[in-house]
């Protein structure tokens, strides 16, 4: 315990859209756990006022800001909040993510509005935060910046859907946080990347039994990932343990970016 006290921290998408824990959830309960005042940040303030007093009751401190993270003047205001209300930042976790809809995503049947949209939410949200970020966390002496992508960037998946938009911009992901740990690496400020496997989470959640099993099994320790999985790793991804630590890929998916069978 107490491996963050002192340090502020902002998740974007912290509080789950059903029930169990995510991994936006997991980063907040966890960073909070160890010392770090939290703010949640979710277009949903009631969503994000039930975690708030979840932490609270732990004994943590969170409060909560409302906004779309897609939209700068939005995003500006959420730097201005946490500066006001904790004045500093030394931690970001861009976990806004959304999938492709369900639908073929092929690059033959992607549409305009699904590439924009994925585009929007799972690229330029993390472009727009960590631009806020950087300033405020240049002034706290350095930071941690934190980006979650998926296997889907990092691995060619087969036998489902395509994932043309979400894996290109989980890719482009990769590219932002290199972008960002070269540029800032002598401020003190870190970007680091955590690569996510086949985890359960609420996100997931309704897709029924079968696709789970059928994600479980496609794992080397054929087990499921949580979202604590997650979470832990962005804790130390945000810790002075890191602080050494920038530019790195962190694949939490129970071995499979590393270890994939040959075909027999």
């Amino acid at each position: 315990m107490g491996r963050l006290d002192g340090k502020v921290a902002i998740v974007t998408g912290a509080a789950p859209r059903g029930e169990g824990v995510g991994n936006g959830k997991a980063m907040a309960l966890l960073m909070a756990r160890e010392g770090a005042k939290v703010l949640l940040v979710n277009r949903s303030a009631e969503r994000g006022e039930a975690l708030a007093a979840e932490i609270a009751g732990e004994g943590g401190e969170a409060s909560v800001f409302a906004a779309d993270v897609t939209q700068s003047d939005q995003v500006a205001a959420m730097g201005a909040a946490v500066q006001d209300r904790y004045g500093r930042l030394d931690i970001l976790c861009n976990n806004v993510g959304v999938g492709a809809g369900g639908g073929l995503n092929r690059v033959e049947d992607v549409t305009d509005e699904t590439w924009n949209n994925l585009l929007h939410v799972n690229m330029t949200s993390a472009m727009m935060c960590s631009r806020v970020a950087v300033p405020l966390m240049r002034e706290s002496g350095g930071g941690s910046i934190i980006n979650v992508s998926s296997i889907a960037g990092a691995l060619g998946l087969m036998g489902s859907p395509g994932a043309a938009a979400y894996a290109a911009t989980k890719s482009g992901i990769h590219g932002l946080t290199l972008s960002i740990a070269a540029d800032y690496a002598t401020e003190e400020i870190r970007c680091n990347c955590i690569i996510i496997g086949s985890v359960a989470t609420p996100m997931v959640a309704d897709r029924g039994p079968e696709v789970r099993e059928r994600r479980r099994r496609m794992v080397p320790m054929q087990t499921e990932g949580t979202g604590w999985d997650v979470g832990w790793a962005a804790v130390y991804l945000a810790s002075d343990e890191s602080r050494w630590v920038t530019g790195v890929f962190l694949p939490v998916d129970g071995g499979l970016c590393a270890l994939r069978a040959w075909p027999r």
